[in-house]
């Protein structure tokens, strides 16, 4: 048997698009190499990474001789190529697991990403790099967020997770936005204050997968 050769993640760990790919790698338990790039640097735009992410964004992922964009694709390809190691569940194992799986995956796509990727870079990016925040964005994407964690609420007191009562990527893909958004703004009430949301966002971010990913984020870049 030869040796396993790590499949290599391109970017920041601080990255909400990266960190997804990471912790959907630990929970099926796959080797691989982070290597990080430097956006302040512009890494992202050199011709060398173009080559292997067209549009100069992270991440960027390579298997062998298979390249990747776009993090939830990311995490679907890892999750059927290794099918049956490390959380085995975590892309449903037939095909009305799968579909719920999916529904809430384009939940999160279509409706979650877009006000809380707002509020994470109104709220936790802006004040880093010195631009000026948009209140009434942020205000608009707060009410836009309340409204699709009404549903949220109510699909979570029925059940366990948003798939079912397995966690999957359905979960998992909501991991980095909410990060942000409850360490440090004010937008954590808006989670919080849902019962059934509050306990789901617990359970979700003390697995210890997304407890390793939150400890590479805090590690300086190697």
């Amino acid at each position: 048997m030869g040796t396993v050769t790590p499949v290599k993640v391109y970017g920041p760990p601080l990255s909400t698009a990266v960190s997804r790919v990471l912790a959907c790698l630990v929970e099926k338990h796959v080797q691989f190499e982070l290597i990080h790039v430097n956006m302040a640097k512009a890494e992202h735009k050199s011709p060398a990474f173009l080559q292997i992410q067209p549009f100069g964004q992270v991440p960027a992922f390579q298997d062998d001789d298979i390249s990747l964009f776009e993090s939830r694709a990311i995490c679907r390809y890892i999750s059927e190529k290794h099918a049956s190691i490390g959380n085995i569940k975590l892309y449903g194992t037939n095909p009305l697991e799968k579909a719920s799986i999916e529904q809430w995956l384009e939940a999160e796509s279509q409706s979650f990403n877009p006000p809380s990727s707002t509020l994470v870079f109104q709220l936790a990016f802006a004040p880093r790099m010195n631009i000026k925040q948009d209140q009434g964005l942020i205000d608009q994407s707060k009410a836009k967020l309340a409204k699709v964690l009404d549903v949220y609420e109510k699909r979570l007191g029925d059940s366990r997770y948003l798939a079912g009562d397995e966690f999957s990527l359905a979960d998992l893909s909501h991991l980095p936005n909410t990060q942000y958004l409850v360490n440090g703004t004010d937008v954590e009430e808006v989670f919080m204050s849902r019962g059934n949301v509050g306990r789901w966002w617990g359970e979700i971010s003390s697995r210890e997968s997304w407890k390793m990913v939150v400890e590479l984020q805090r590690a300086p870049p190697s």
